[in-house]
């Protein structure tokens, strides 16, 4: 399928269907179970699947395949964000420029960036890095507060020129869309005790994050591939053959940076506001995490990290002292507020402890992250299954008696 072997298009099908059937696959509880507050398939969090699923994709382009930790990537997701937002101020509300502009502003920035970082290797790259997102973060807070907002940000306004749309009526405010069709428009679908809800700006970011996730296939499978992980398995080796290798590291810095782009636009796209929190250094570990714990070097190891990380943020950190008091009513009371205090350090306020321990647990016993835990099940019903074969072949072969 379009020019992937079968491996990659069996993946990528495997992809499209998780996208296409999310709100299902998401929401596994009925609305009036206990468990629904499991249920993750609300728009808001789906959109936010998608979009960080695009920034962790780009950067495993960069991390997975060269090698080069960076820390500062959500300077490119912030520049992404304001670059978005300017186009919605001053041209149209209309997603296609800002998504457009949010790409190509981001890497030329990354370009810059990646230059200058790229002199440097190892631990020294990744402090460069980290030192060129906070600088962006402090000229964004507090040095260019005309154009980011500072710390209120920036977001549509009624009295903006936007030179291509018509003018709003008084009171009305802008919503963005794609020629028409608003990205909160949603469509809620009630089957039983199961409540639905279809939204036109998760299936837009969706469709983008399949693009960029087909994309980043071919990058992996191609000669451009092949020679960024010469440079990740030994780089003085590559230049020793007389390849000079920056030229390579730097498009995978500028591709990656662009993916960061297109999830800021994207960020902006979903929810019209932009601010300088996106550019602050713990938002790129954030990217770093969901990276190792999918996966790195893996195609949709990052996809699985970021959806992981972004469920642990969004849904256990909603469990508070009375639902844990909801869980254990049936219990004595004295047993029942024991087990509160147990758990409730590891959730609410403390998801982080969780998100924690769980981490180092992959870090130790899954190094290559929760695609290693995938395969490492996959191959004991693949052994199970082989062995189950050869017994019955060996069974057909023992003569009877």
């Amino acid at each position: 399928m379009f020019g992937l072997n079968k491996k990659d298009t069996r993946l990528m099908w495997i992809v499209i269907t998780m996208v296409v059937f999310a709100p299902f696959i998401l929401n596994p509880f009925p609305e009036t179970s206990g468990m629904a507050q499991f249920n993750a398939g609300y728009p808001d969090l789906m959109q936010r699947f998608v979009i960080f699923g695009i920034f962790a994709i780009g950067f495993n382009i960069l991390f997975g395949l060269t090698g080069y930790l960076s820390f500062g990537h959500a300077a490119f997701l912030g520049i992404g964000s304001y670059a978005a937002i300017w186009m919605m101020k001053l041209l149209t509300m209309n997603v296609i420029p800002a998504i457009i502009v949010s790409i190509v502003v981001a890497g030329l920035i990354s370009l810059v960036i990646g230059w200058i970082s790229l002199r440097r290797s190892g631990i020294y790259f990744s402090i460069l890095t980290l030192c060129f997102a906070m600088m962006a973060y402090a000229l964004a807070y507090s040095v260019l507060t005309p154009i980011t907002g500072g710390e209120t940000g920036l977001q549509p306004k009624l009295n903006d020129p936007r030179i291509f749309d018509a003018p709003l009526a008084a009171g009305a405010s802008p919503k963005a869309n794609l020629f028409g069709l608003q990205m909160g428009a949603t469509y809620e679908l009630k089957l039983g005790g199961w409540l639905f809800v279809i939204n036109a700006g998760y299936y837009i970011a969706g469709l983008l994050m399949l693009a960029a996730f087909y994309l980043s296939i071919r990058i992996f499978r191609s000669p451009f591939g092949m020679m960024l992980r010469a440079v990740k398995s030994n780089q003085q080796r590559v230049n020793y053959t007389g390849l000079n290798s920056k030229p390579y590291t730097l498009a995978a810095f500028v591709i990656s940076g662009m993916y960061a782009g297109l999830a800021g636009g994207l960020l902006v796209a979903m929810d019209t506001q932009a601010g300088a929190e996106r550019m602050f250094w713990t938002a790129s570990g954030e990217v770093v995490l969901m990276t190792i714990l999918g996966g790195v070097g893996t195609l949709i190891g990052p996809v699985l990290g970021a959806g992981f990380i972004k469920y642990m943020e969004n849904i256990v950190s909603k469990i508070n002292s009375k639902v844990l008091h909801e869980w254990f009513a049936f219990l004595p009371d004295g047993m029942e507020d024991f087990l509160v205090a147990v758990f409730y350090p590891f959730v609410g306020k403390g998801w982080h402890l969780t998100l924690g321990l769980l981490f180092m647990m992959i870090v130790i016993f899954l190094p290559g992250g929760l695609m290693e835990g995938g395969q490492k099940i996959a191959d004991k019903f693949r052994n199970k299954k082989k062995n189950d074969k050869d017994d019955s072949a060996q069974a057909a072969a023992t003569p009877a008696e």
